[in-house]
């Protein structure tokens, strides 16, 4: 299901400030948007930025609050999403869409590092707890104190976020407790924390869930394993033009490719 169906910058040449100078000289400026599109870019090619303007011109949650201790970026961010405009999709029945549908979000790669953490923060926290209280009251009368009232239930909870993260698939499990059928969500590096293998498994998933559950996913990443499993429409972001191109184009898949091709022989070694 298509809910964003186009999404067209504000088209200035002429300022150098944030977030007009890094999106300015960019031609065409208008996104037409697939089932899952990915915005793919080296760091400061405006990917973050692009999502962030997007969440901002829906309302959508999770959008980045401007810093007004920065001097004059506030107003110039509002004006130029101010200035952009969208086209939604339509419904089964071929009618345009109204509205985005509630609960559509934008969730970032900080706010995934911040569940991380804090999970982390419990199980050291666990660990603290139960070894203070060993030394105050002994083994015994520890292990009496966590099968009981408030200590079972303090302790429940953190061994239920320690188990429920485990095994390297913290960001998995966040992103899919966090994802709902028939929604819009931006995703900025939802890669981030994980191995390769995670990676693909994640891809395969977000294939899945546009599949089966009319989700519409609009990425940011670079990440050639992601790259080469998405069934996406690929913005080159690098490009002057912000080519739609095959991930097997893209720069950071082909250095990839060609460090392993010159290594090759080591493999059969």
């Amino acid at each position: 299901m298509i809910y964003l169906k186009v999404f067209k910058l504000f088209n200035s040449k002429n300022s150098n400030i944030y977030p007009y100078n890094i999106l300015k000289n960019k031609e065409p400026d208008v996104f037409v948007f697939d089932n899952i599109t990915v915005l793919y870019g080296n760091n400061g090619s405006g990917k973050s930025t692009i999502l962030n303007i997007i969440a901002h011109k829906l309302n959508l949650k999770g959008k980045e609050r401007n810093n007004p201790e920065i001097a004059g970026t506030v107003p110039y961010f509002e004006e130029f999403v101010s200035e952009c405009t969208y086209e939604l999709g339509e419904n089964e029945n071929g009618r345009k869409l109204n509205k985005i549908p509630e609960n559509s979000r934008y969730i970032k790669s900080e706010e995934i590092l911040y569940e991380i953490r804090k999970i982390q923060q419990d199980n050291v926290l666990k660990e603290s707890i139960k070894a203070n209280l060993s030394r105050e009251r002994g083994s015994e009368k520890t292990e009496e104190f966590l099968q009981t009232g408030e200590g079972k239930a303090q302790f429940e909870r953190l061994q239920f976020a320690q188990e429920k993260y485990s095994n390297g698939e913290t960001t998995m499990q966040i992103l899919e407790d966090a994802l709902e059928p028939d929604k819009l969500y931006l995703l900025d590096e939802p890669e981030v924390s994980l191995s390769p293998q995670n990676q693909v498994k994640l891809a395969e998933e977000i294939n899945k869930m546009t599949r089966y559950l009319g989700i519409q996913f609009i990425i940011a990443t670079h990440s050639p394993f992601m790259l080469g499993i998405l069934n996406a429409k690929i913005y080159n972001l690098d490009t002057q033009n912000f080519k739609v191109q095959k991930w097997t184009e893209l720069e950071n898949v082909r250095y990839f490719y060609d460090f392993f091709k010159k290594r090759e022989n080591e493999f059969f070694e």
